[in-house]
């Protein structure tokens, strides 16, 4: 078996955006020389997330509405993790919600996505230096 490690870095202009990197993900699919297998695409932060969805800003704007006003407010006062001096406990039960990585197929040295599915990074407590690791492994 074959892999190939990259890694992402990402230092957000906003608190809370998400970013798609799929077009990065196929480059090191390519890269690899991998034709059968499948690629881990991962946050290396508590605060952050990747995930599988649709590339539509309508339906970006839901989710960030939808963590804010839903799973997780950012409410410093309202979080026990926030008395340690931090104030991001909000974004990391949004990280636990979404989740932290996806594992994506590999097919014909491609990426087998469905139709309208794209990789996102999702930074829940931004403005500062994260990384995300993109590991492709096969054959």
């Amino acid at each position: 078996m074959k892999a190939r490690t990259h890694y992402l870095w990402f230092n957000t202009a906003k608190k809370q955006e998400i970013i798609d990197v799929t077009d990065e993900v196929a480059e090191q699919v390519a890269a690899s020389g991998i034709s059968e297998g499948f690629v881990l695409v991962s946050a290396m932060h508590i605060t952050a997330s990747v995930f599988v969805n649709d590339h539509e800003p309508g339906l970006w704007h839901d989710i960030l509405e939808w963590l804010e006003g839903t799973v997780a407010p950012w409410d410093p006062e309202r979080y026990r993790h926030n008395l340690t001096g931090e104030d991001n406990a909000a974004a990391h039960l949004r990280s636990l919600t979404v989740g932290h990585e996806v594992i994506v197929p590999v097919t014909n040295g491609e990426l087998d996505l469905g139709t309208w599915q794209r990789v996102f990074y999702g930074e829940w407590d931004g403005q500062r230096k994260k990384r995300v690791v993109i590991k492709v492994m096969g054959e």
